[in-house]
């Protein structure tokens, strides 16, 4: 059985979607590790709710990013890490990290990539103030650019006149929590081919 890591700064709502997921037995893969680096995140107490092992590493003891993602390599390897999972994870990873991990990095991020990269909060209120009728959310692939990876999986949600960037954002979020463990049930299964930039999904 595969083990997933997760990267998380921030609530990692998303975590409960995949841990159900899991527990459903829905992908042939196990949750060994979510590693934080911020102290006061929801995301450790929200791994620790479901029996997961959480970690918080500070990137203010490291001299570099090369070196704390080593840090975060070294805990996944002794936990036998294949996959990350990124959920709210607000660092740029590392060349390094991405060419440890290639093609076995997912990022969820909250728009119909690759419109508005990059924002947490500030993607919705994006959409908004571009007066978008649809958004949605993007699971992808990571590399070394910034919501630049190949494209796994893609959901669209409609915006509503009376919206606020609060509201889109619940709506969002269920539509990650839906798309989020089927990606990670195609990467589990080596279902992914990835042709330059491009994913195809092997049936």
């Amino acid at each position: 059985m595969k083990k997933i890591g997760i990267l998380a700064s921030t609530r990692a709502t998303d975590l409960d979607a995949v841990v159900e997921a899991q527990k459903n037995g829905y992908f042939n893969a196990e949750i060994s590790l979510l590693v934080s680096d911020r102290r006061d995140a929801y995301c450790l107490e929200r791994a620790k709710s479901h029996g997961i092992e959480a970690v918080f590493l500070n990137p203010k003891d490291f001299y570099s990013r090369e070196e704390f993602d080593s840090a975060i390599v070294e805990e996944f390897e002794k936990r036998n890490i294949g996959i990350v999972v990124c959920i709210g994870y607000m660092r740029l990873l590392s060349n390094f990290f991405v060419q440890k991990y290639k093609n076995k990095i997912l990022n969820i991020h909250p728009s119909l990539l690759p419109a508005f990269p990059g924002m947490d909060l500030d993607v919705h209120k994006a959409v908004l103030d571009s007066v978008a009728k649809v958004t949605g959310c993007t699971v992808h692939l990571v590399d070394e650019g910034k919501d630049t990876g190949p494209i796994v999986l893609q959901k669209p949600v409609e915006v509503m006149q009376d919206d606020t960037p609060e509201t889109l954002k619940l709506r969002v979020q269920v539509a990650e929590q839906e798309i989020l463990p089927k990606a990670i049930k195609l990467l589990a299964e080596n279902r992914l081919f990835i042709e330059e930039k491009i994913v195809r999904i092997l049936d």
